[in-house]
């Protein structure tokens, strides 16, 4: 198991290695990705869900709703699992 600081630098090359992607995530992939993100970075998602017509607001606030109670360490595992998954060059 990774020590935090290892977890963080890990975390924070995912986070550069997912802007060199060669192809665009499908929008699950993107949706997964903002939350684990949000999860690790602020914790539990707030209690405001975007209105009605913000239907790109509310599929990623109820992505990260679904994280509720995940550590942020998980969370961050999560995330770099995910990016490794991506399409690179």
């Amino acid at each position: 198991m990774a020590t935090d600081s290892t977890l963080q630098a890990q975390f924070e090359a995912a986070q550069a290695q997912a802007k060199t992607a060669t192809q665009r995530p499908d929008n699950d992939t993107l949706l997964s990705l903002y939350a684990y993100f949000k999860q690790a970075t602020l914790g539990d998602a707030g209690d405001e869900r975007p209105g009605t017509f913000d239907f790109v607001g509310r599929a990623k606030y109820d992505a990260w709703l679904k994280l509720k109670g995940t550590a942020p360490e998980e969370a961050m595992r999560g995330y770099i699992f995910v990016v490794a998954g991506l399409d690179y060059d």
